[in-house]
């Protein structure tokens, strides 16, 4: 019987050790962990640190020390800082894209720093994303290393990474800390990143809606996709498939990827087709086009037209104006703008009206 009750103590113990030890309250890091994302064209950068602070601490050649360092702890002997603190710094990338103009894969890297006594630093992505800080740093495992230059920034009492300069396909995303800055060029290239999920999603139900066929060839057309096969889409979405319609806006896309092949006649013709399907705004944005390009006499057919289906009203004697104005004649174009002048729509579209008859009554173009 002493065996047994010294056998349930033994017992007791154990699970009140192991409950005792496994129990953890959550309380705040020291350095509060953050996160910081940017879409870029369809895809996203996201970086994960921990935010230490300056706390009037000497940080460069001090707190962070410069050059690879044995921290005295983990397997390296030759660390960079980790830019951050506690776990490593992490990058993201959603697809391929470049840092610093250098290729890297879609995925996730840890985001180390060597920092040097000058203006200079490397930035080193490591496909090891999942250790203590820099403390088990492998230079084997880089994937990337880029020389960057630094910059000097307002004073961050908190360790930030933030994203600045975003364009259509980059930003640069800063790490600031005290008065530094660590600038890195993030880049994607948008147009075949954007094509490839459209022919991965048009496999599926979007491939069932005419609209996403005509925003697919209209986005090649203008941002340097296959011109071929932006002419296949469009297609697509005017015959041929169940959800096919034969509409203006498709028409006129598919005369824009023809005109852009140098078919010329092809897409002319194709324009003649699709104007009686245009609302009055459509063709008056088509005519206007049409003065751009220095097609002038087909202008004037396209405005003719449009006030002889659209007898008197708004804006088809404004059209007629911009028309004879391009051909320089200021007299004629004056009359149809004061045409346009009474049957405008709203004190705006006066206002606009009168400052070009203002323009003609000087012998100037309004277009």
């Amino acid at each position: 019987m002493k065996q047994f009750n010294s056998i349930k103590l033994l017992v007791c113990i154990c699970l009140f050790v192991g409950v005792h030890t496994n129990a953890q309250i959550n309380t705040p890091n020291a350095s509060p962990k953050a996160k910081v994302s940017q879409r870029i064209g369809i895809s996203d950068v996201t970086i994960k640190y921990s935010r230490p602070s300056v706390n009037d601490r000497p940080v460069w050649g001090n707190l962070v020390p410069y050059g690879m360092n044995n921290l005295g702890f983990g397997t390296s002997t030759a660390a960079p800082w980790r830019a951050g603190a506690d776990e490593n710094t992490t990058i993201t990338f959603s697809h391929d894209a470049k840092v610093e103009g250098k290729e890297i894969k879609a995925g996730t890297y840890g985001l180390h720093i060597e920092v040097k006594p000058n203006d200079k630093a490397t930035l080193i992505l490591s496909h090891d994303a999942n250790a203590w800080g820099s403390f088990f740093y492998d230079q084997s495992k880089d994937a990337l290393r880029a020389e960057i230059t630094t910059t000097t920034v307002p004073h961050h009492e908190l360790l930030t990474f933030e994203f600045n300069e975003v364009t259509s396909n980059s930003a640069i995303a800063t790490l600031a800390w005290e008065k530094k800055g660590f600038p890195l060029n993030v880049s994607f290239d948008v147009t075949p990143i954007v094509l490839n999920d459209w022919r991965a999603k048009a496999k599926g139900q979007a491939g069932f809606q005419r609209q996403n066929w005509e925003q697919a060839a209209n986005f090649a057309l203008n941002n340097g996709g296959n011109l071929t096969e932006a002419l296949g889409w469009i297609d697509s979405a005017i015959a041929g498939q169940f959800f096919s319609q034969k509409t203006f806006n498709n028409l006129q896309i598919k005369a824009q990827i023809l005109d852009k092949l140098g078919k010329t006649n092809e897409a002319t013709a194709v324009m003649d087709e699709a104007l009686p399907l245009a609302t009055i705004f459509q063709v008056h944005q088509y005519g206007r086009t049409l003065i751009t390009k220095g097609q002038l006499d087909k202008a004037l057919e396209v405005f003719s037209m449009n006030a002889e289906k659209n007898k008197d009203t708004w804006p088809v004697h404004y059209g007629l104006a911009r028309a004879y104005s391009a051909k320089g004649e200021y007299k004629v174009a004056l009359k149809h703008l004061r045409k346009a002048l009474v049957n405008a729509p709203n004190e705006a579209s006066k206002g606009r009206v009168q400052a070009n008859i203002d323009k003609l009554e000087k012998n100037e173009d309004i277009n």
